[in-house]
């Protein structure tokens, strides 16, 4: 057998690789701290990273838009309209004889189009049974775990105006 070395029962093929198996399950002091240099390194930039958009993170400038006219809708009315984009529906509702409401008609779970229940004064979506407060869009029961974002309005004249997405 030429497989074998003479006088040998182990492989000639195994004498001449070069891994030692005994030593496969060691990791040398070298290795671990080459592997937390560089893990650290990524760490270090990745947050240099984090750093550097956050400092030059410009926030968006909304477009200041005509919404209604005052007294347009009755109270417990409701229109609907897109901001800041034609893309970006949303709901507003009058509460009160000099009171307006506004929130994005996408539901902060899966997307969905919220509607105003009058008889139970929220925002519902019928995808999940999601309840929002009119009041102030948070979530009255779930799954959505967020609010909605609310459209700023503002009063000019006899003009309700859009000026800003928050949340």
């Amino acid at each position: 057998m030429n497989w074998l070395r003479r006088g040998s029962s182990e492989p000639l093929w195994k004498e001449e690789f070069s891994v030692r198996t005994a030593d496969e399950r060691y990791v040398t002091r070298r290795q671990l701290t080459k592997f937390l240099v560089l893990t650290s390194l990524g760490m270090f930039v990745g947050n240099i990273w984090i750093l550097v958009r956050s400092i030059f993170y410009k926030a968006p400038i909304y477009p200041q838009q005509p919404i209604a006219q005052l007294g347009e809708i009755p109270v417990g009315g409701v229109k609907l309209f897109s901001y800041p984009t034609k893309e970006d529906h949303c709901i507003m509702i009058r509460t009160g004889e000099d009171e307006y409401v506004s929130y994005s008609q996408k539901c902060t779970h899966l997307s969905c189009a919220v509607y105003y229940s009058q008889g139970e004064n929220r925002l519902e979506c019928p995808c999940h049974n999601g309840f929002f407060s009119i009041k102030d869009g948070t979530v009255l029961q779930g799954p959505p775990s967020r609010p909605l974002p609310r459209i700023v309005l503002e009063t000019r004249g006899e003009q309700l105006i859009a000026i800003e997405v928050k949340g």
